[in-house]
């Protein structure tokens, strides 16, 4: 698999599965436009990674949770680097909160950031590669808790089944410019958000008891990423692919299975 002499837009970039995506990119052979917001401290960081590995690399800040700061990004990134061949779109945030006491106006922040915030990204990218006939790769970071009903997580679970769904709508429009849309559910990753709830220790025990035997990496969800990404995945569009190392059916395995 390789996506040599492609450019690649990623959001989220400066640190996370965003940044495991854009570094895996870059081994494949792709160019990169990086982007988080503009108090993210560490996409400097990720644009010195990139760079290493002998890639080009612009740094884009500029918030993706409005359209605005989408119309920014996208702009920023064609007068760049020219064009764009590949789309991640991966922004998304949580607040964990029981459903009685939700608050309603934190319901709507977290779908407008989680998936409309992927709506915007998504048709910026594909006008532009329609207008330029670009036969892109479009690939939108979801979860399994799209597919996993997780108690006090009722905000982030319904915005990443709406953002599934809306992919494979999009998938089925943009067919007839051959235009790839795919989406990639990752499951419990080692991040540095999990590290501020949970201690290293506690992590490794709690990846023991999945079913590959440990959490999984950014680098894990970049991998899946470059497949979609390259030409090999040419004949897979509106696909949702679970990166989880068997997570959804962790506890769906036999007592017998467990105790080996």
């Amino acid at each position: 698999m390789n996506v040599n002499k492609k450019i690649a837009l990623v959001t989220g970039a400066g640190r996370g599965i965003g940044k495991g995506c854009a570094l895996e990119l870059a081994r494949a052979g792709a160019d990169l436009v990086i982007n988080d917001r503009p108090e993210c401290l560490d996409l400097a960081a990720t644009a010195d990674e990139i760079r290493a590995l002998g890639r080009e690399c612009t740094v884009v800040a500029s918030d993706v949770f409005s359209r605005e700061g989408c119309e920014s990004l996208v702009s920023q990134a064609v007068d760049s680097v020219g064009r764009i061949d590949i789309l991640v779109s991966n922004p998304a945030r949580n607040v964990r909160c029981s459903f009685l006491e939700y608050d309603p106006k934190l319901f709507e922040s977290i779908i407008a950031d989680t998936l409309v915030s992927g709506f915007h990204m998504g048709q910026l990218v594909a006008r532009h590669m329609v207008e330029r006939n670009v036969k892109g790769k479009i690939i939108f970071i979801s979860s399994v808790h799209a597919q996993m009903q997780f108690a006090e997580n009722i905000a982030y679970g319904t915005a990443k089944a709406g953002l599934n769904h809306m992919a494979c709508t999009i998938a089925t429009e943009l067919s007839q410019h051959r235009i790839n849309v795919n989406v990639i559910e990752p499951g419990w990753v080692n991040t540095s958000g999990e590290r501020a709830i949970l201690s290293e220790e506690d992590l490794l025990e709690e990846g023991k008891k999945l079913p590959w035997g440990r959490l999984g990496t950014a680098q894990d969800i970049g991998r899946a990423v470059v497949f979609l990404a390259s030409d090999d995945a040419d004949y897979i569009t509106g696909a949702v692919l679970p990166v989880d190392g068997g997570f959804r059916m962790k506890d769906l395995r036999s007592l017998y299975t467990l105790s080996k």
